[in-house]
């Protein structure tokens, strides 16, 4: 069995049709539907089924994906361990994060490790927190960065540090001149919020539940710039993360950040990975750096410049 046959069942198992495969493949697309019919000669069973001009995956072919995904994967990991072996300064560190931190934490992290480790090269991918999981799950990353604990049997979770969330008010807002607030205050107030499934939007509706209410909803948005966008333009109010020019913000900037009292306005960033999961060396370093680089300072966001 072929592995660039297995590639490309894979390529065409995710939705590739039998041209592009064939492309990837540097192969004539006949030559690629042979292999095909080949494949599912050895396996003793159809693994594909046509709907249109499509090919979908038939019952067996989607048994059969599963261990196709685990052997590429497992093939994969063997040739970056054995690089990594023969270079130990080399190697490639897939990372996954949540899309409010690759502003500054992210950045931050890769730098620094980059002065260590100017071999290592970084595959990066964004998501929201229910996505993070899934891509760890499937092999996509060897590490995501992410705003609460999966709570999965098969992840491991550590806390890099606590980011502070604070209120963002429009700077007429009745409340812009104080330094603190009681989120309670505003609980007749619009809230400008990520959209569900993004960690800050169940934090932001367990804080307010905390304080006695449930947020009136005016926006859902899927960035945390667009929200205070919104907040400078008087659409609303919002938990976020204390922008890197606050608290001390200029009374010219159209947006005022407090500091919320009655309730614990903070989030844990964290590091997770596959618990059975061996990580290859440039991946553990990278985890170690980040842990280490977190402990320095304090386990806090604002202790990471």
């Amino acid at each position: 069995m072929d592995l660039q046959v297995l590639r490309s069942f894979q390529a065409v198992a995710g939705g590739a049709t039998v041209t592009d495969a064939a492309a990837d493949a540097h192969i004539t697309q006949p030559a690629l539907s042979r292999a095909l019919n080949r494949l599912e000669s050895e396996v003793g069973a159809e693994l594909f089924h046509r709907v249109g001009r499509v090919l979908q995956l038939t019952p067996a072919g989607r048994v059969f994906k599963e261990y196709v995904d685990a052997v590429l994967d497992s093939y994969d990991r063997g040739l970056r361990a054995v690089a990594e072996v023969v270079d130990p300064d080399a190697g490639v560190v897939s990372l996954a994060f949540l899309h409010t931190l690759g502003t500054w934490l992210v950045p931050k992290l890769v730098t620094g490790f980059g002065r260590s480790f100017p071999g290592v090269r970084f595959e990066l991918h964004q998501s929201d927190e229910n996505g993070l999981a899934q891509i760890l799950l499937d092999a996509t990353a060897d590490l995501i960065i992410t705003s609460k604990d999966p709570r999965h049997p098969l992840i491991a979770w550590r806390c890099l540090l606590v980011e502070p969330l604070w209120l963002a008010v429009p700077a007429r807002h009745r409340l812009a001149q104080r330094r603190r607030v009681r989120l309670a205050e505003v609980s007749d107030d619009q809230f400008i919020v990520l959209k569900p499934g993004y960690g800050l939007r169940s934090i932001t509706e367990t804080l307010c539940r905390q304080a006695g209410f449930s947020p009136l909803v005016a926006f859902e948005g899927e960035e945390v710039e667009t929200l205070r966008g919104l907040v400078a333009a008087g659409l609303g109010v919002s938990l976020i993360p204390v922008s890197r020019d606050a608290p001390e913000t200029s009374p010219d900037l159209p947006i005022r950040y407090l500091e919320v009292t009655d309730v614990h306005g903070a989030r844990d960033i964290g590091i997770a990975w596959l618990a059975s999961r061996t990580l290859p060396p440039a991946p553990k370093r990278f985890m170690d750096h980040a842990l280490r680089t977190a402990a320095e300072a304090g386990g806090t966001a604002t202790g990471i410049t």
